[in-house]
């Protein structure tokens, strides 16, 4: 039975990214007809529909949705545990995918690839960079281990725990009036152009930042969107516009008549979060999160500042 439930996941994941019965029976290495009993199986064992099709198109439906998302992490933990056992007898390196945000704090990251876990001595961390909303979802499918998040999209299926907290930083010539200002009110920003991200970069974040100027009556002038803080520069130089900017961005754009000052909003605080699967039972996952927050909690106490209090919304499994 065991083999049969894991030849139904693999089917009805290859029909969940093809649609297509054809190219999913090729892409499992079967024939057509013998991916089509394999389904009808699967279905009269979960008893109903899982796909809606006709003799043109075929479609997930939500159970059939409900059941592919737990078949991906199934066969994804059924192949990593053969990976893990090959590499301990080969004396093999252990891979983590780790995702980072681009609002994340660069400390943060070079905290976390600095680790030396003494149970897991060849520990390698394969690292990589995505937008908020993206990390959360390659962490669901299984793409990732852990992300370094900002602001990550509330869901249960996750764990957060809570690692950095910072305001955005408002970026002006230095001659602007503004850079008197030791912090700045987003009510001073009235009047005036506005840069910001744009939206898909991470959109509960943006909405945030528009609500709050709505709710104020804070109306820019304009509003320029761009990628990465360097875009900025030609608006601030040649509009008088003022920018949106996270710590990290802060940081490369303060040079060549550029200055920074912190956005003093409470409501708009950036916090910076550790993210894994809610269902995560890796020993090396588990290992590294609590490795990392030690460090963390270290260099808060050389600095003389108080770390975040860590704010788990679901508990890292420990084996």
């Amino acid at each position: 039975m065991a083999h049969d439930h894991m030849r139904f996941m693999v089917a009805a994941i290859a029909l969940a990214e093809e649609l297509n019965f054809s190219r999913a029976a090729k892409k499992v290495g079967v024939s057509q007809p013998s991916l089509t009993r394999t389904i009808f199986e699967l279905e009269a064992c979960v008893g109903g529909r899982l796909f809606e099709r006709n003799r043109k198109t075929v479609r997930l439906n939500d159970a059939g949705r409900a059941f592919v998302e737990e078949a991906r992490m199934t066969v994804l933990h059924d192949e990593r545990a053969f990976q893990s056992a090959r590499a301990v007898m080969e004396d093999a390196e252990l891979v983590l995918n780790v995702g980072r945000s681009p609002y994340a704090d660069p400390f943060l990251t070079t905290t976390l690839l600095s680790l030396h876990l003494p149970l897991f001595p060849k520990l390698r961390i394969e690292l990589s960079q995505q937008f908020s909303c993206d990390l959360a979802h390659e962490i669901l499918s299984g793409g990732l281990d852990l992300a370094i998040v900002t602001e990550p999209p509330e869901s249960k299926r996750l764990t957060t725990v809570k690692v950095a907290e910072g305001p955005f930083y408002i970026a002006m010539q230095e001659e602007d009036e503004l850079a008197y200002e030791d912090a700045i009110a987003l009510d001073m920003l009235a009047g005036r152009p506005w840069v910001i991200f744009e939206r898909r970069m991470h959109p509960p974040v943006y909405d945030a930042v528009m609500r709050l100027a709505e709710q104020r009556g804070v109306r820019p002038t304009k509003i320029h969107h761009i990628v990465i803080p360097e875009d900025a520069y030609p608006f601030i130089a040649d509009d008088d516009a003022v920018a949106f900017v996270v710590k990290s961005g802060a940081m490369r754009i303060a040079r060549d008549g550029i200055t920074v000052r912190a956005l003093s909003e409470d409501c708009l605080l950036l916090r910076t979060y550790l993210a894994s699967r809610a269902e995560e039972k890796s020993k090396v996952v588990s290992e590294l999160v609590r490795a990392f927050m030690r460090k963390l909690s270290t260099f808060a106490k050389a600095a003389s500042f108080p770390l975040p209090v860590a704010e788990v919304n679901q508990p890292v499994v420990v084996q």
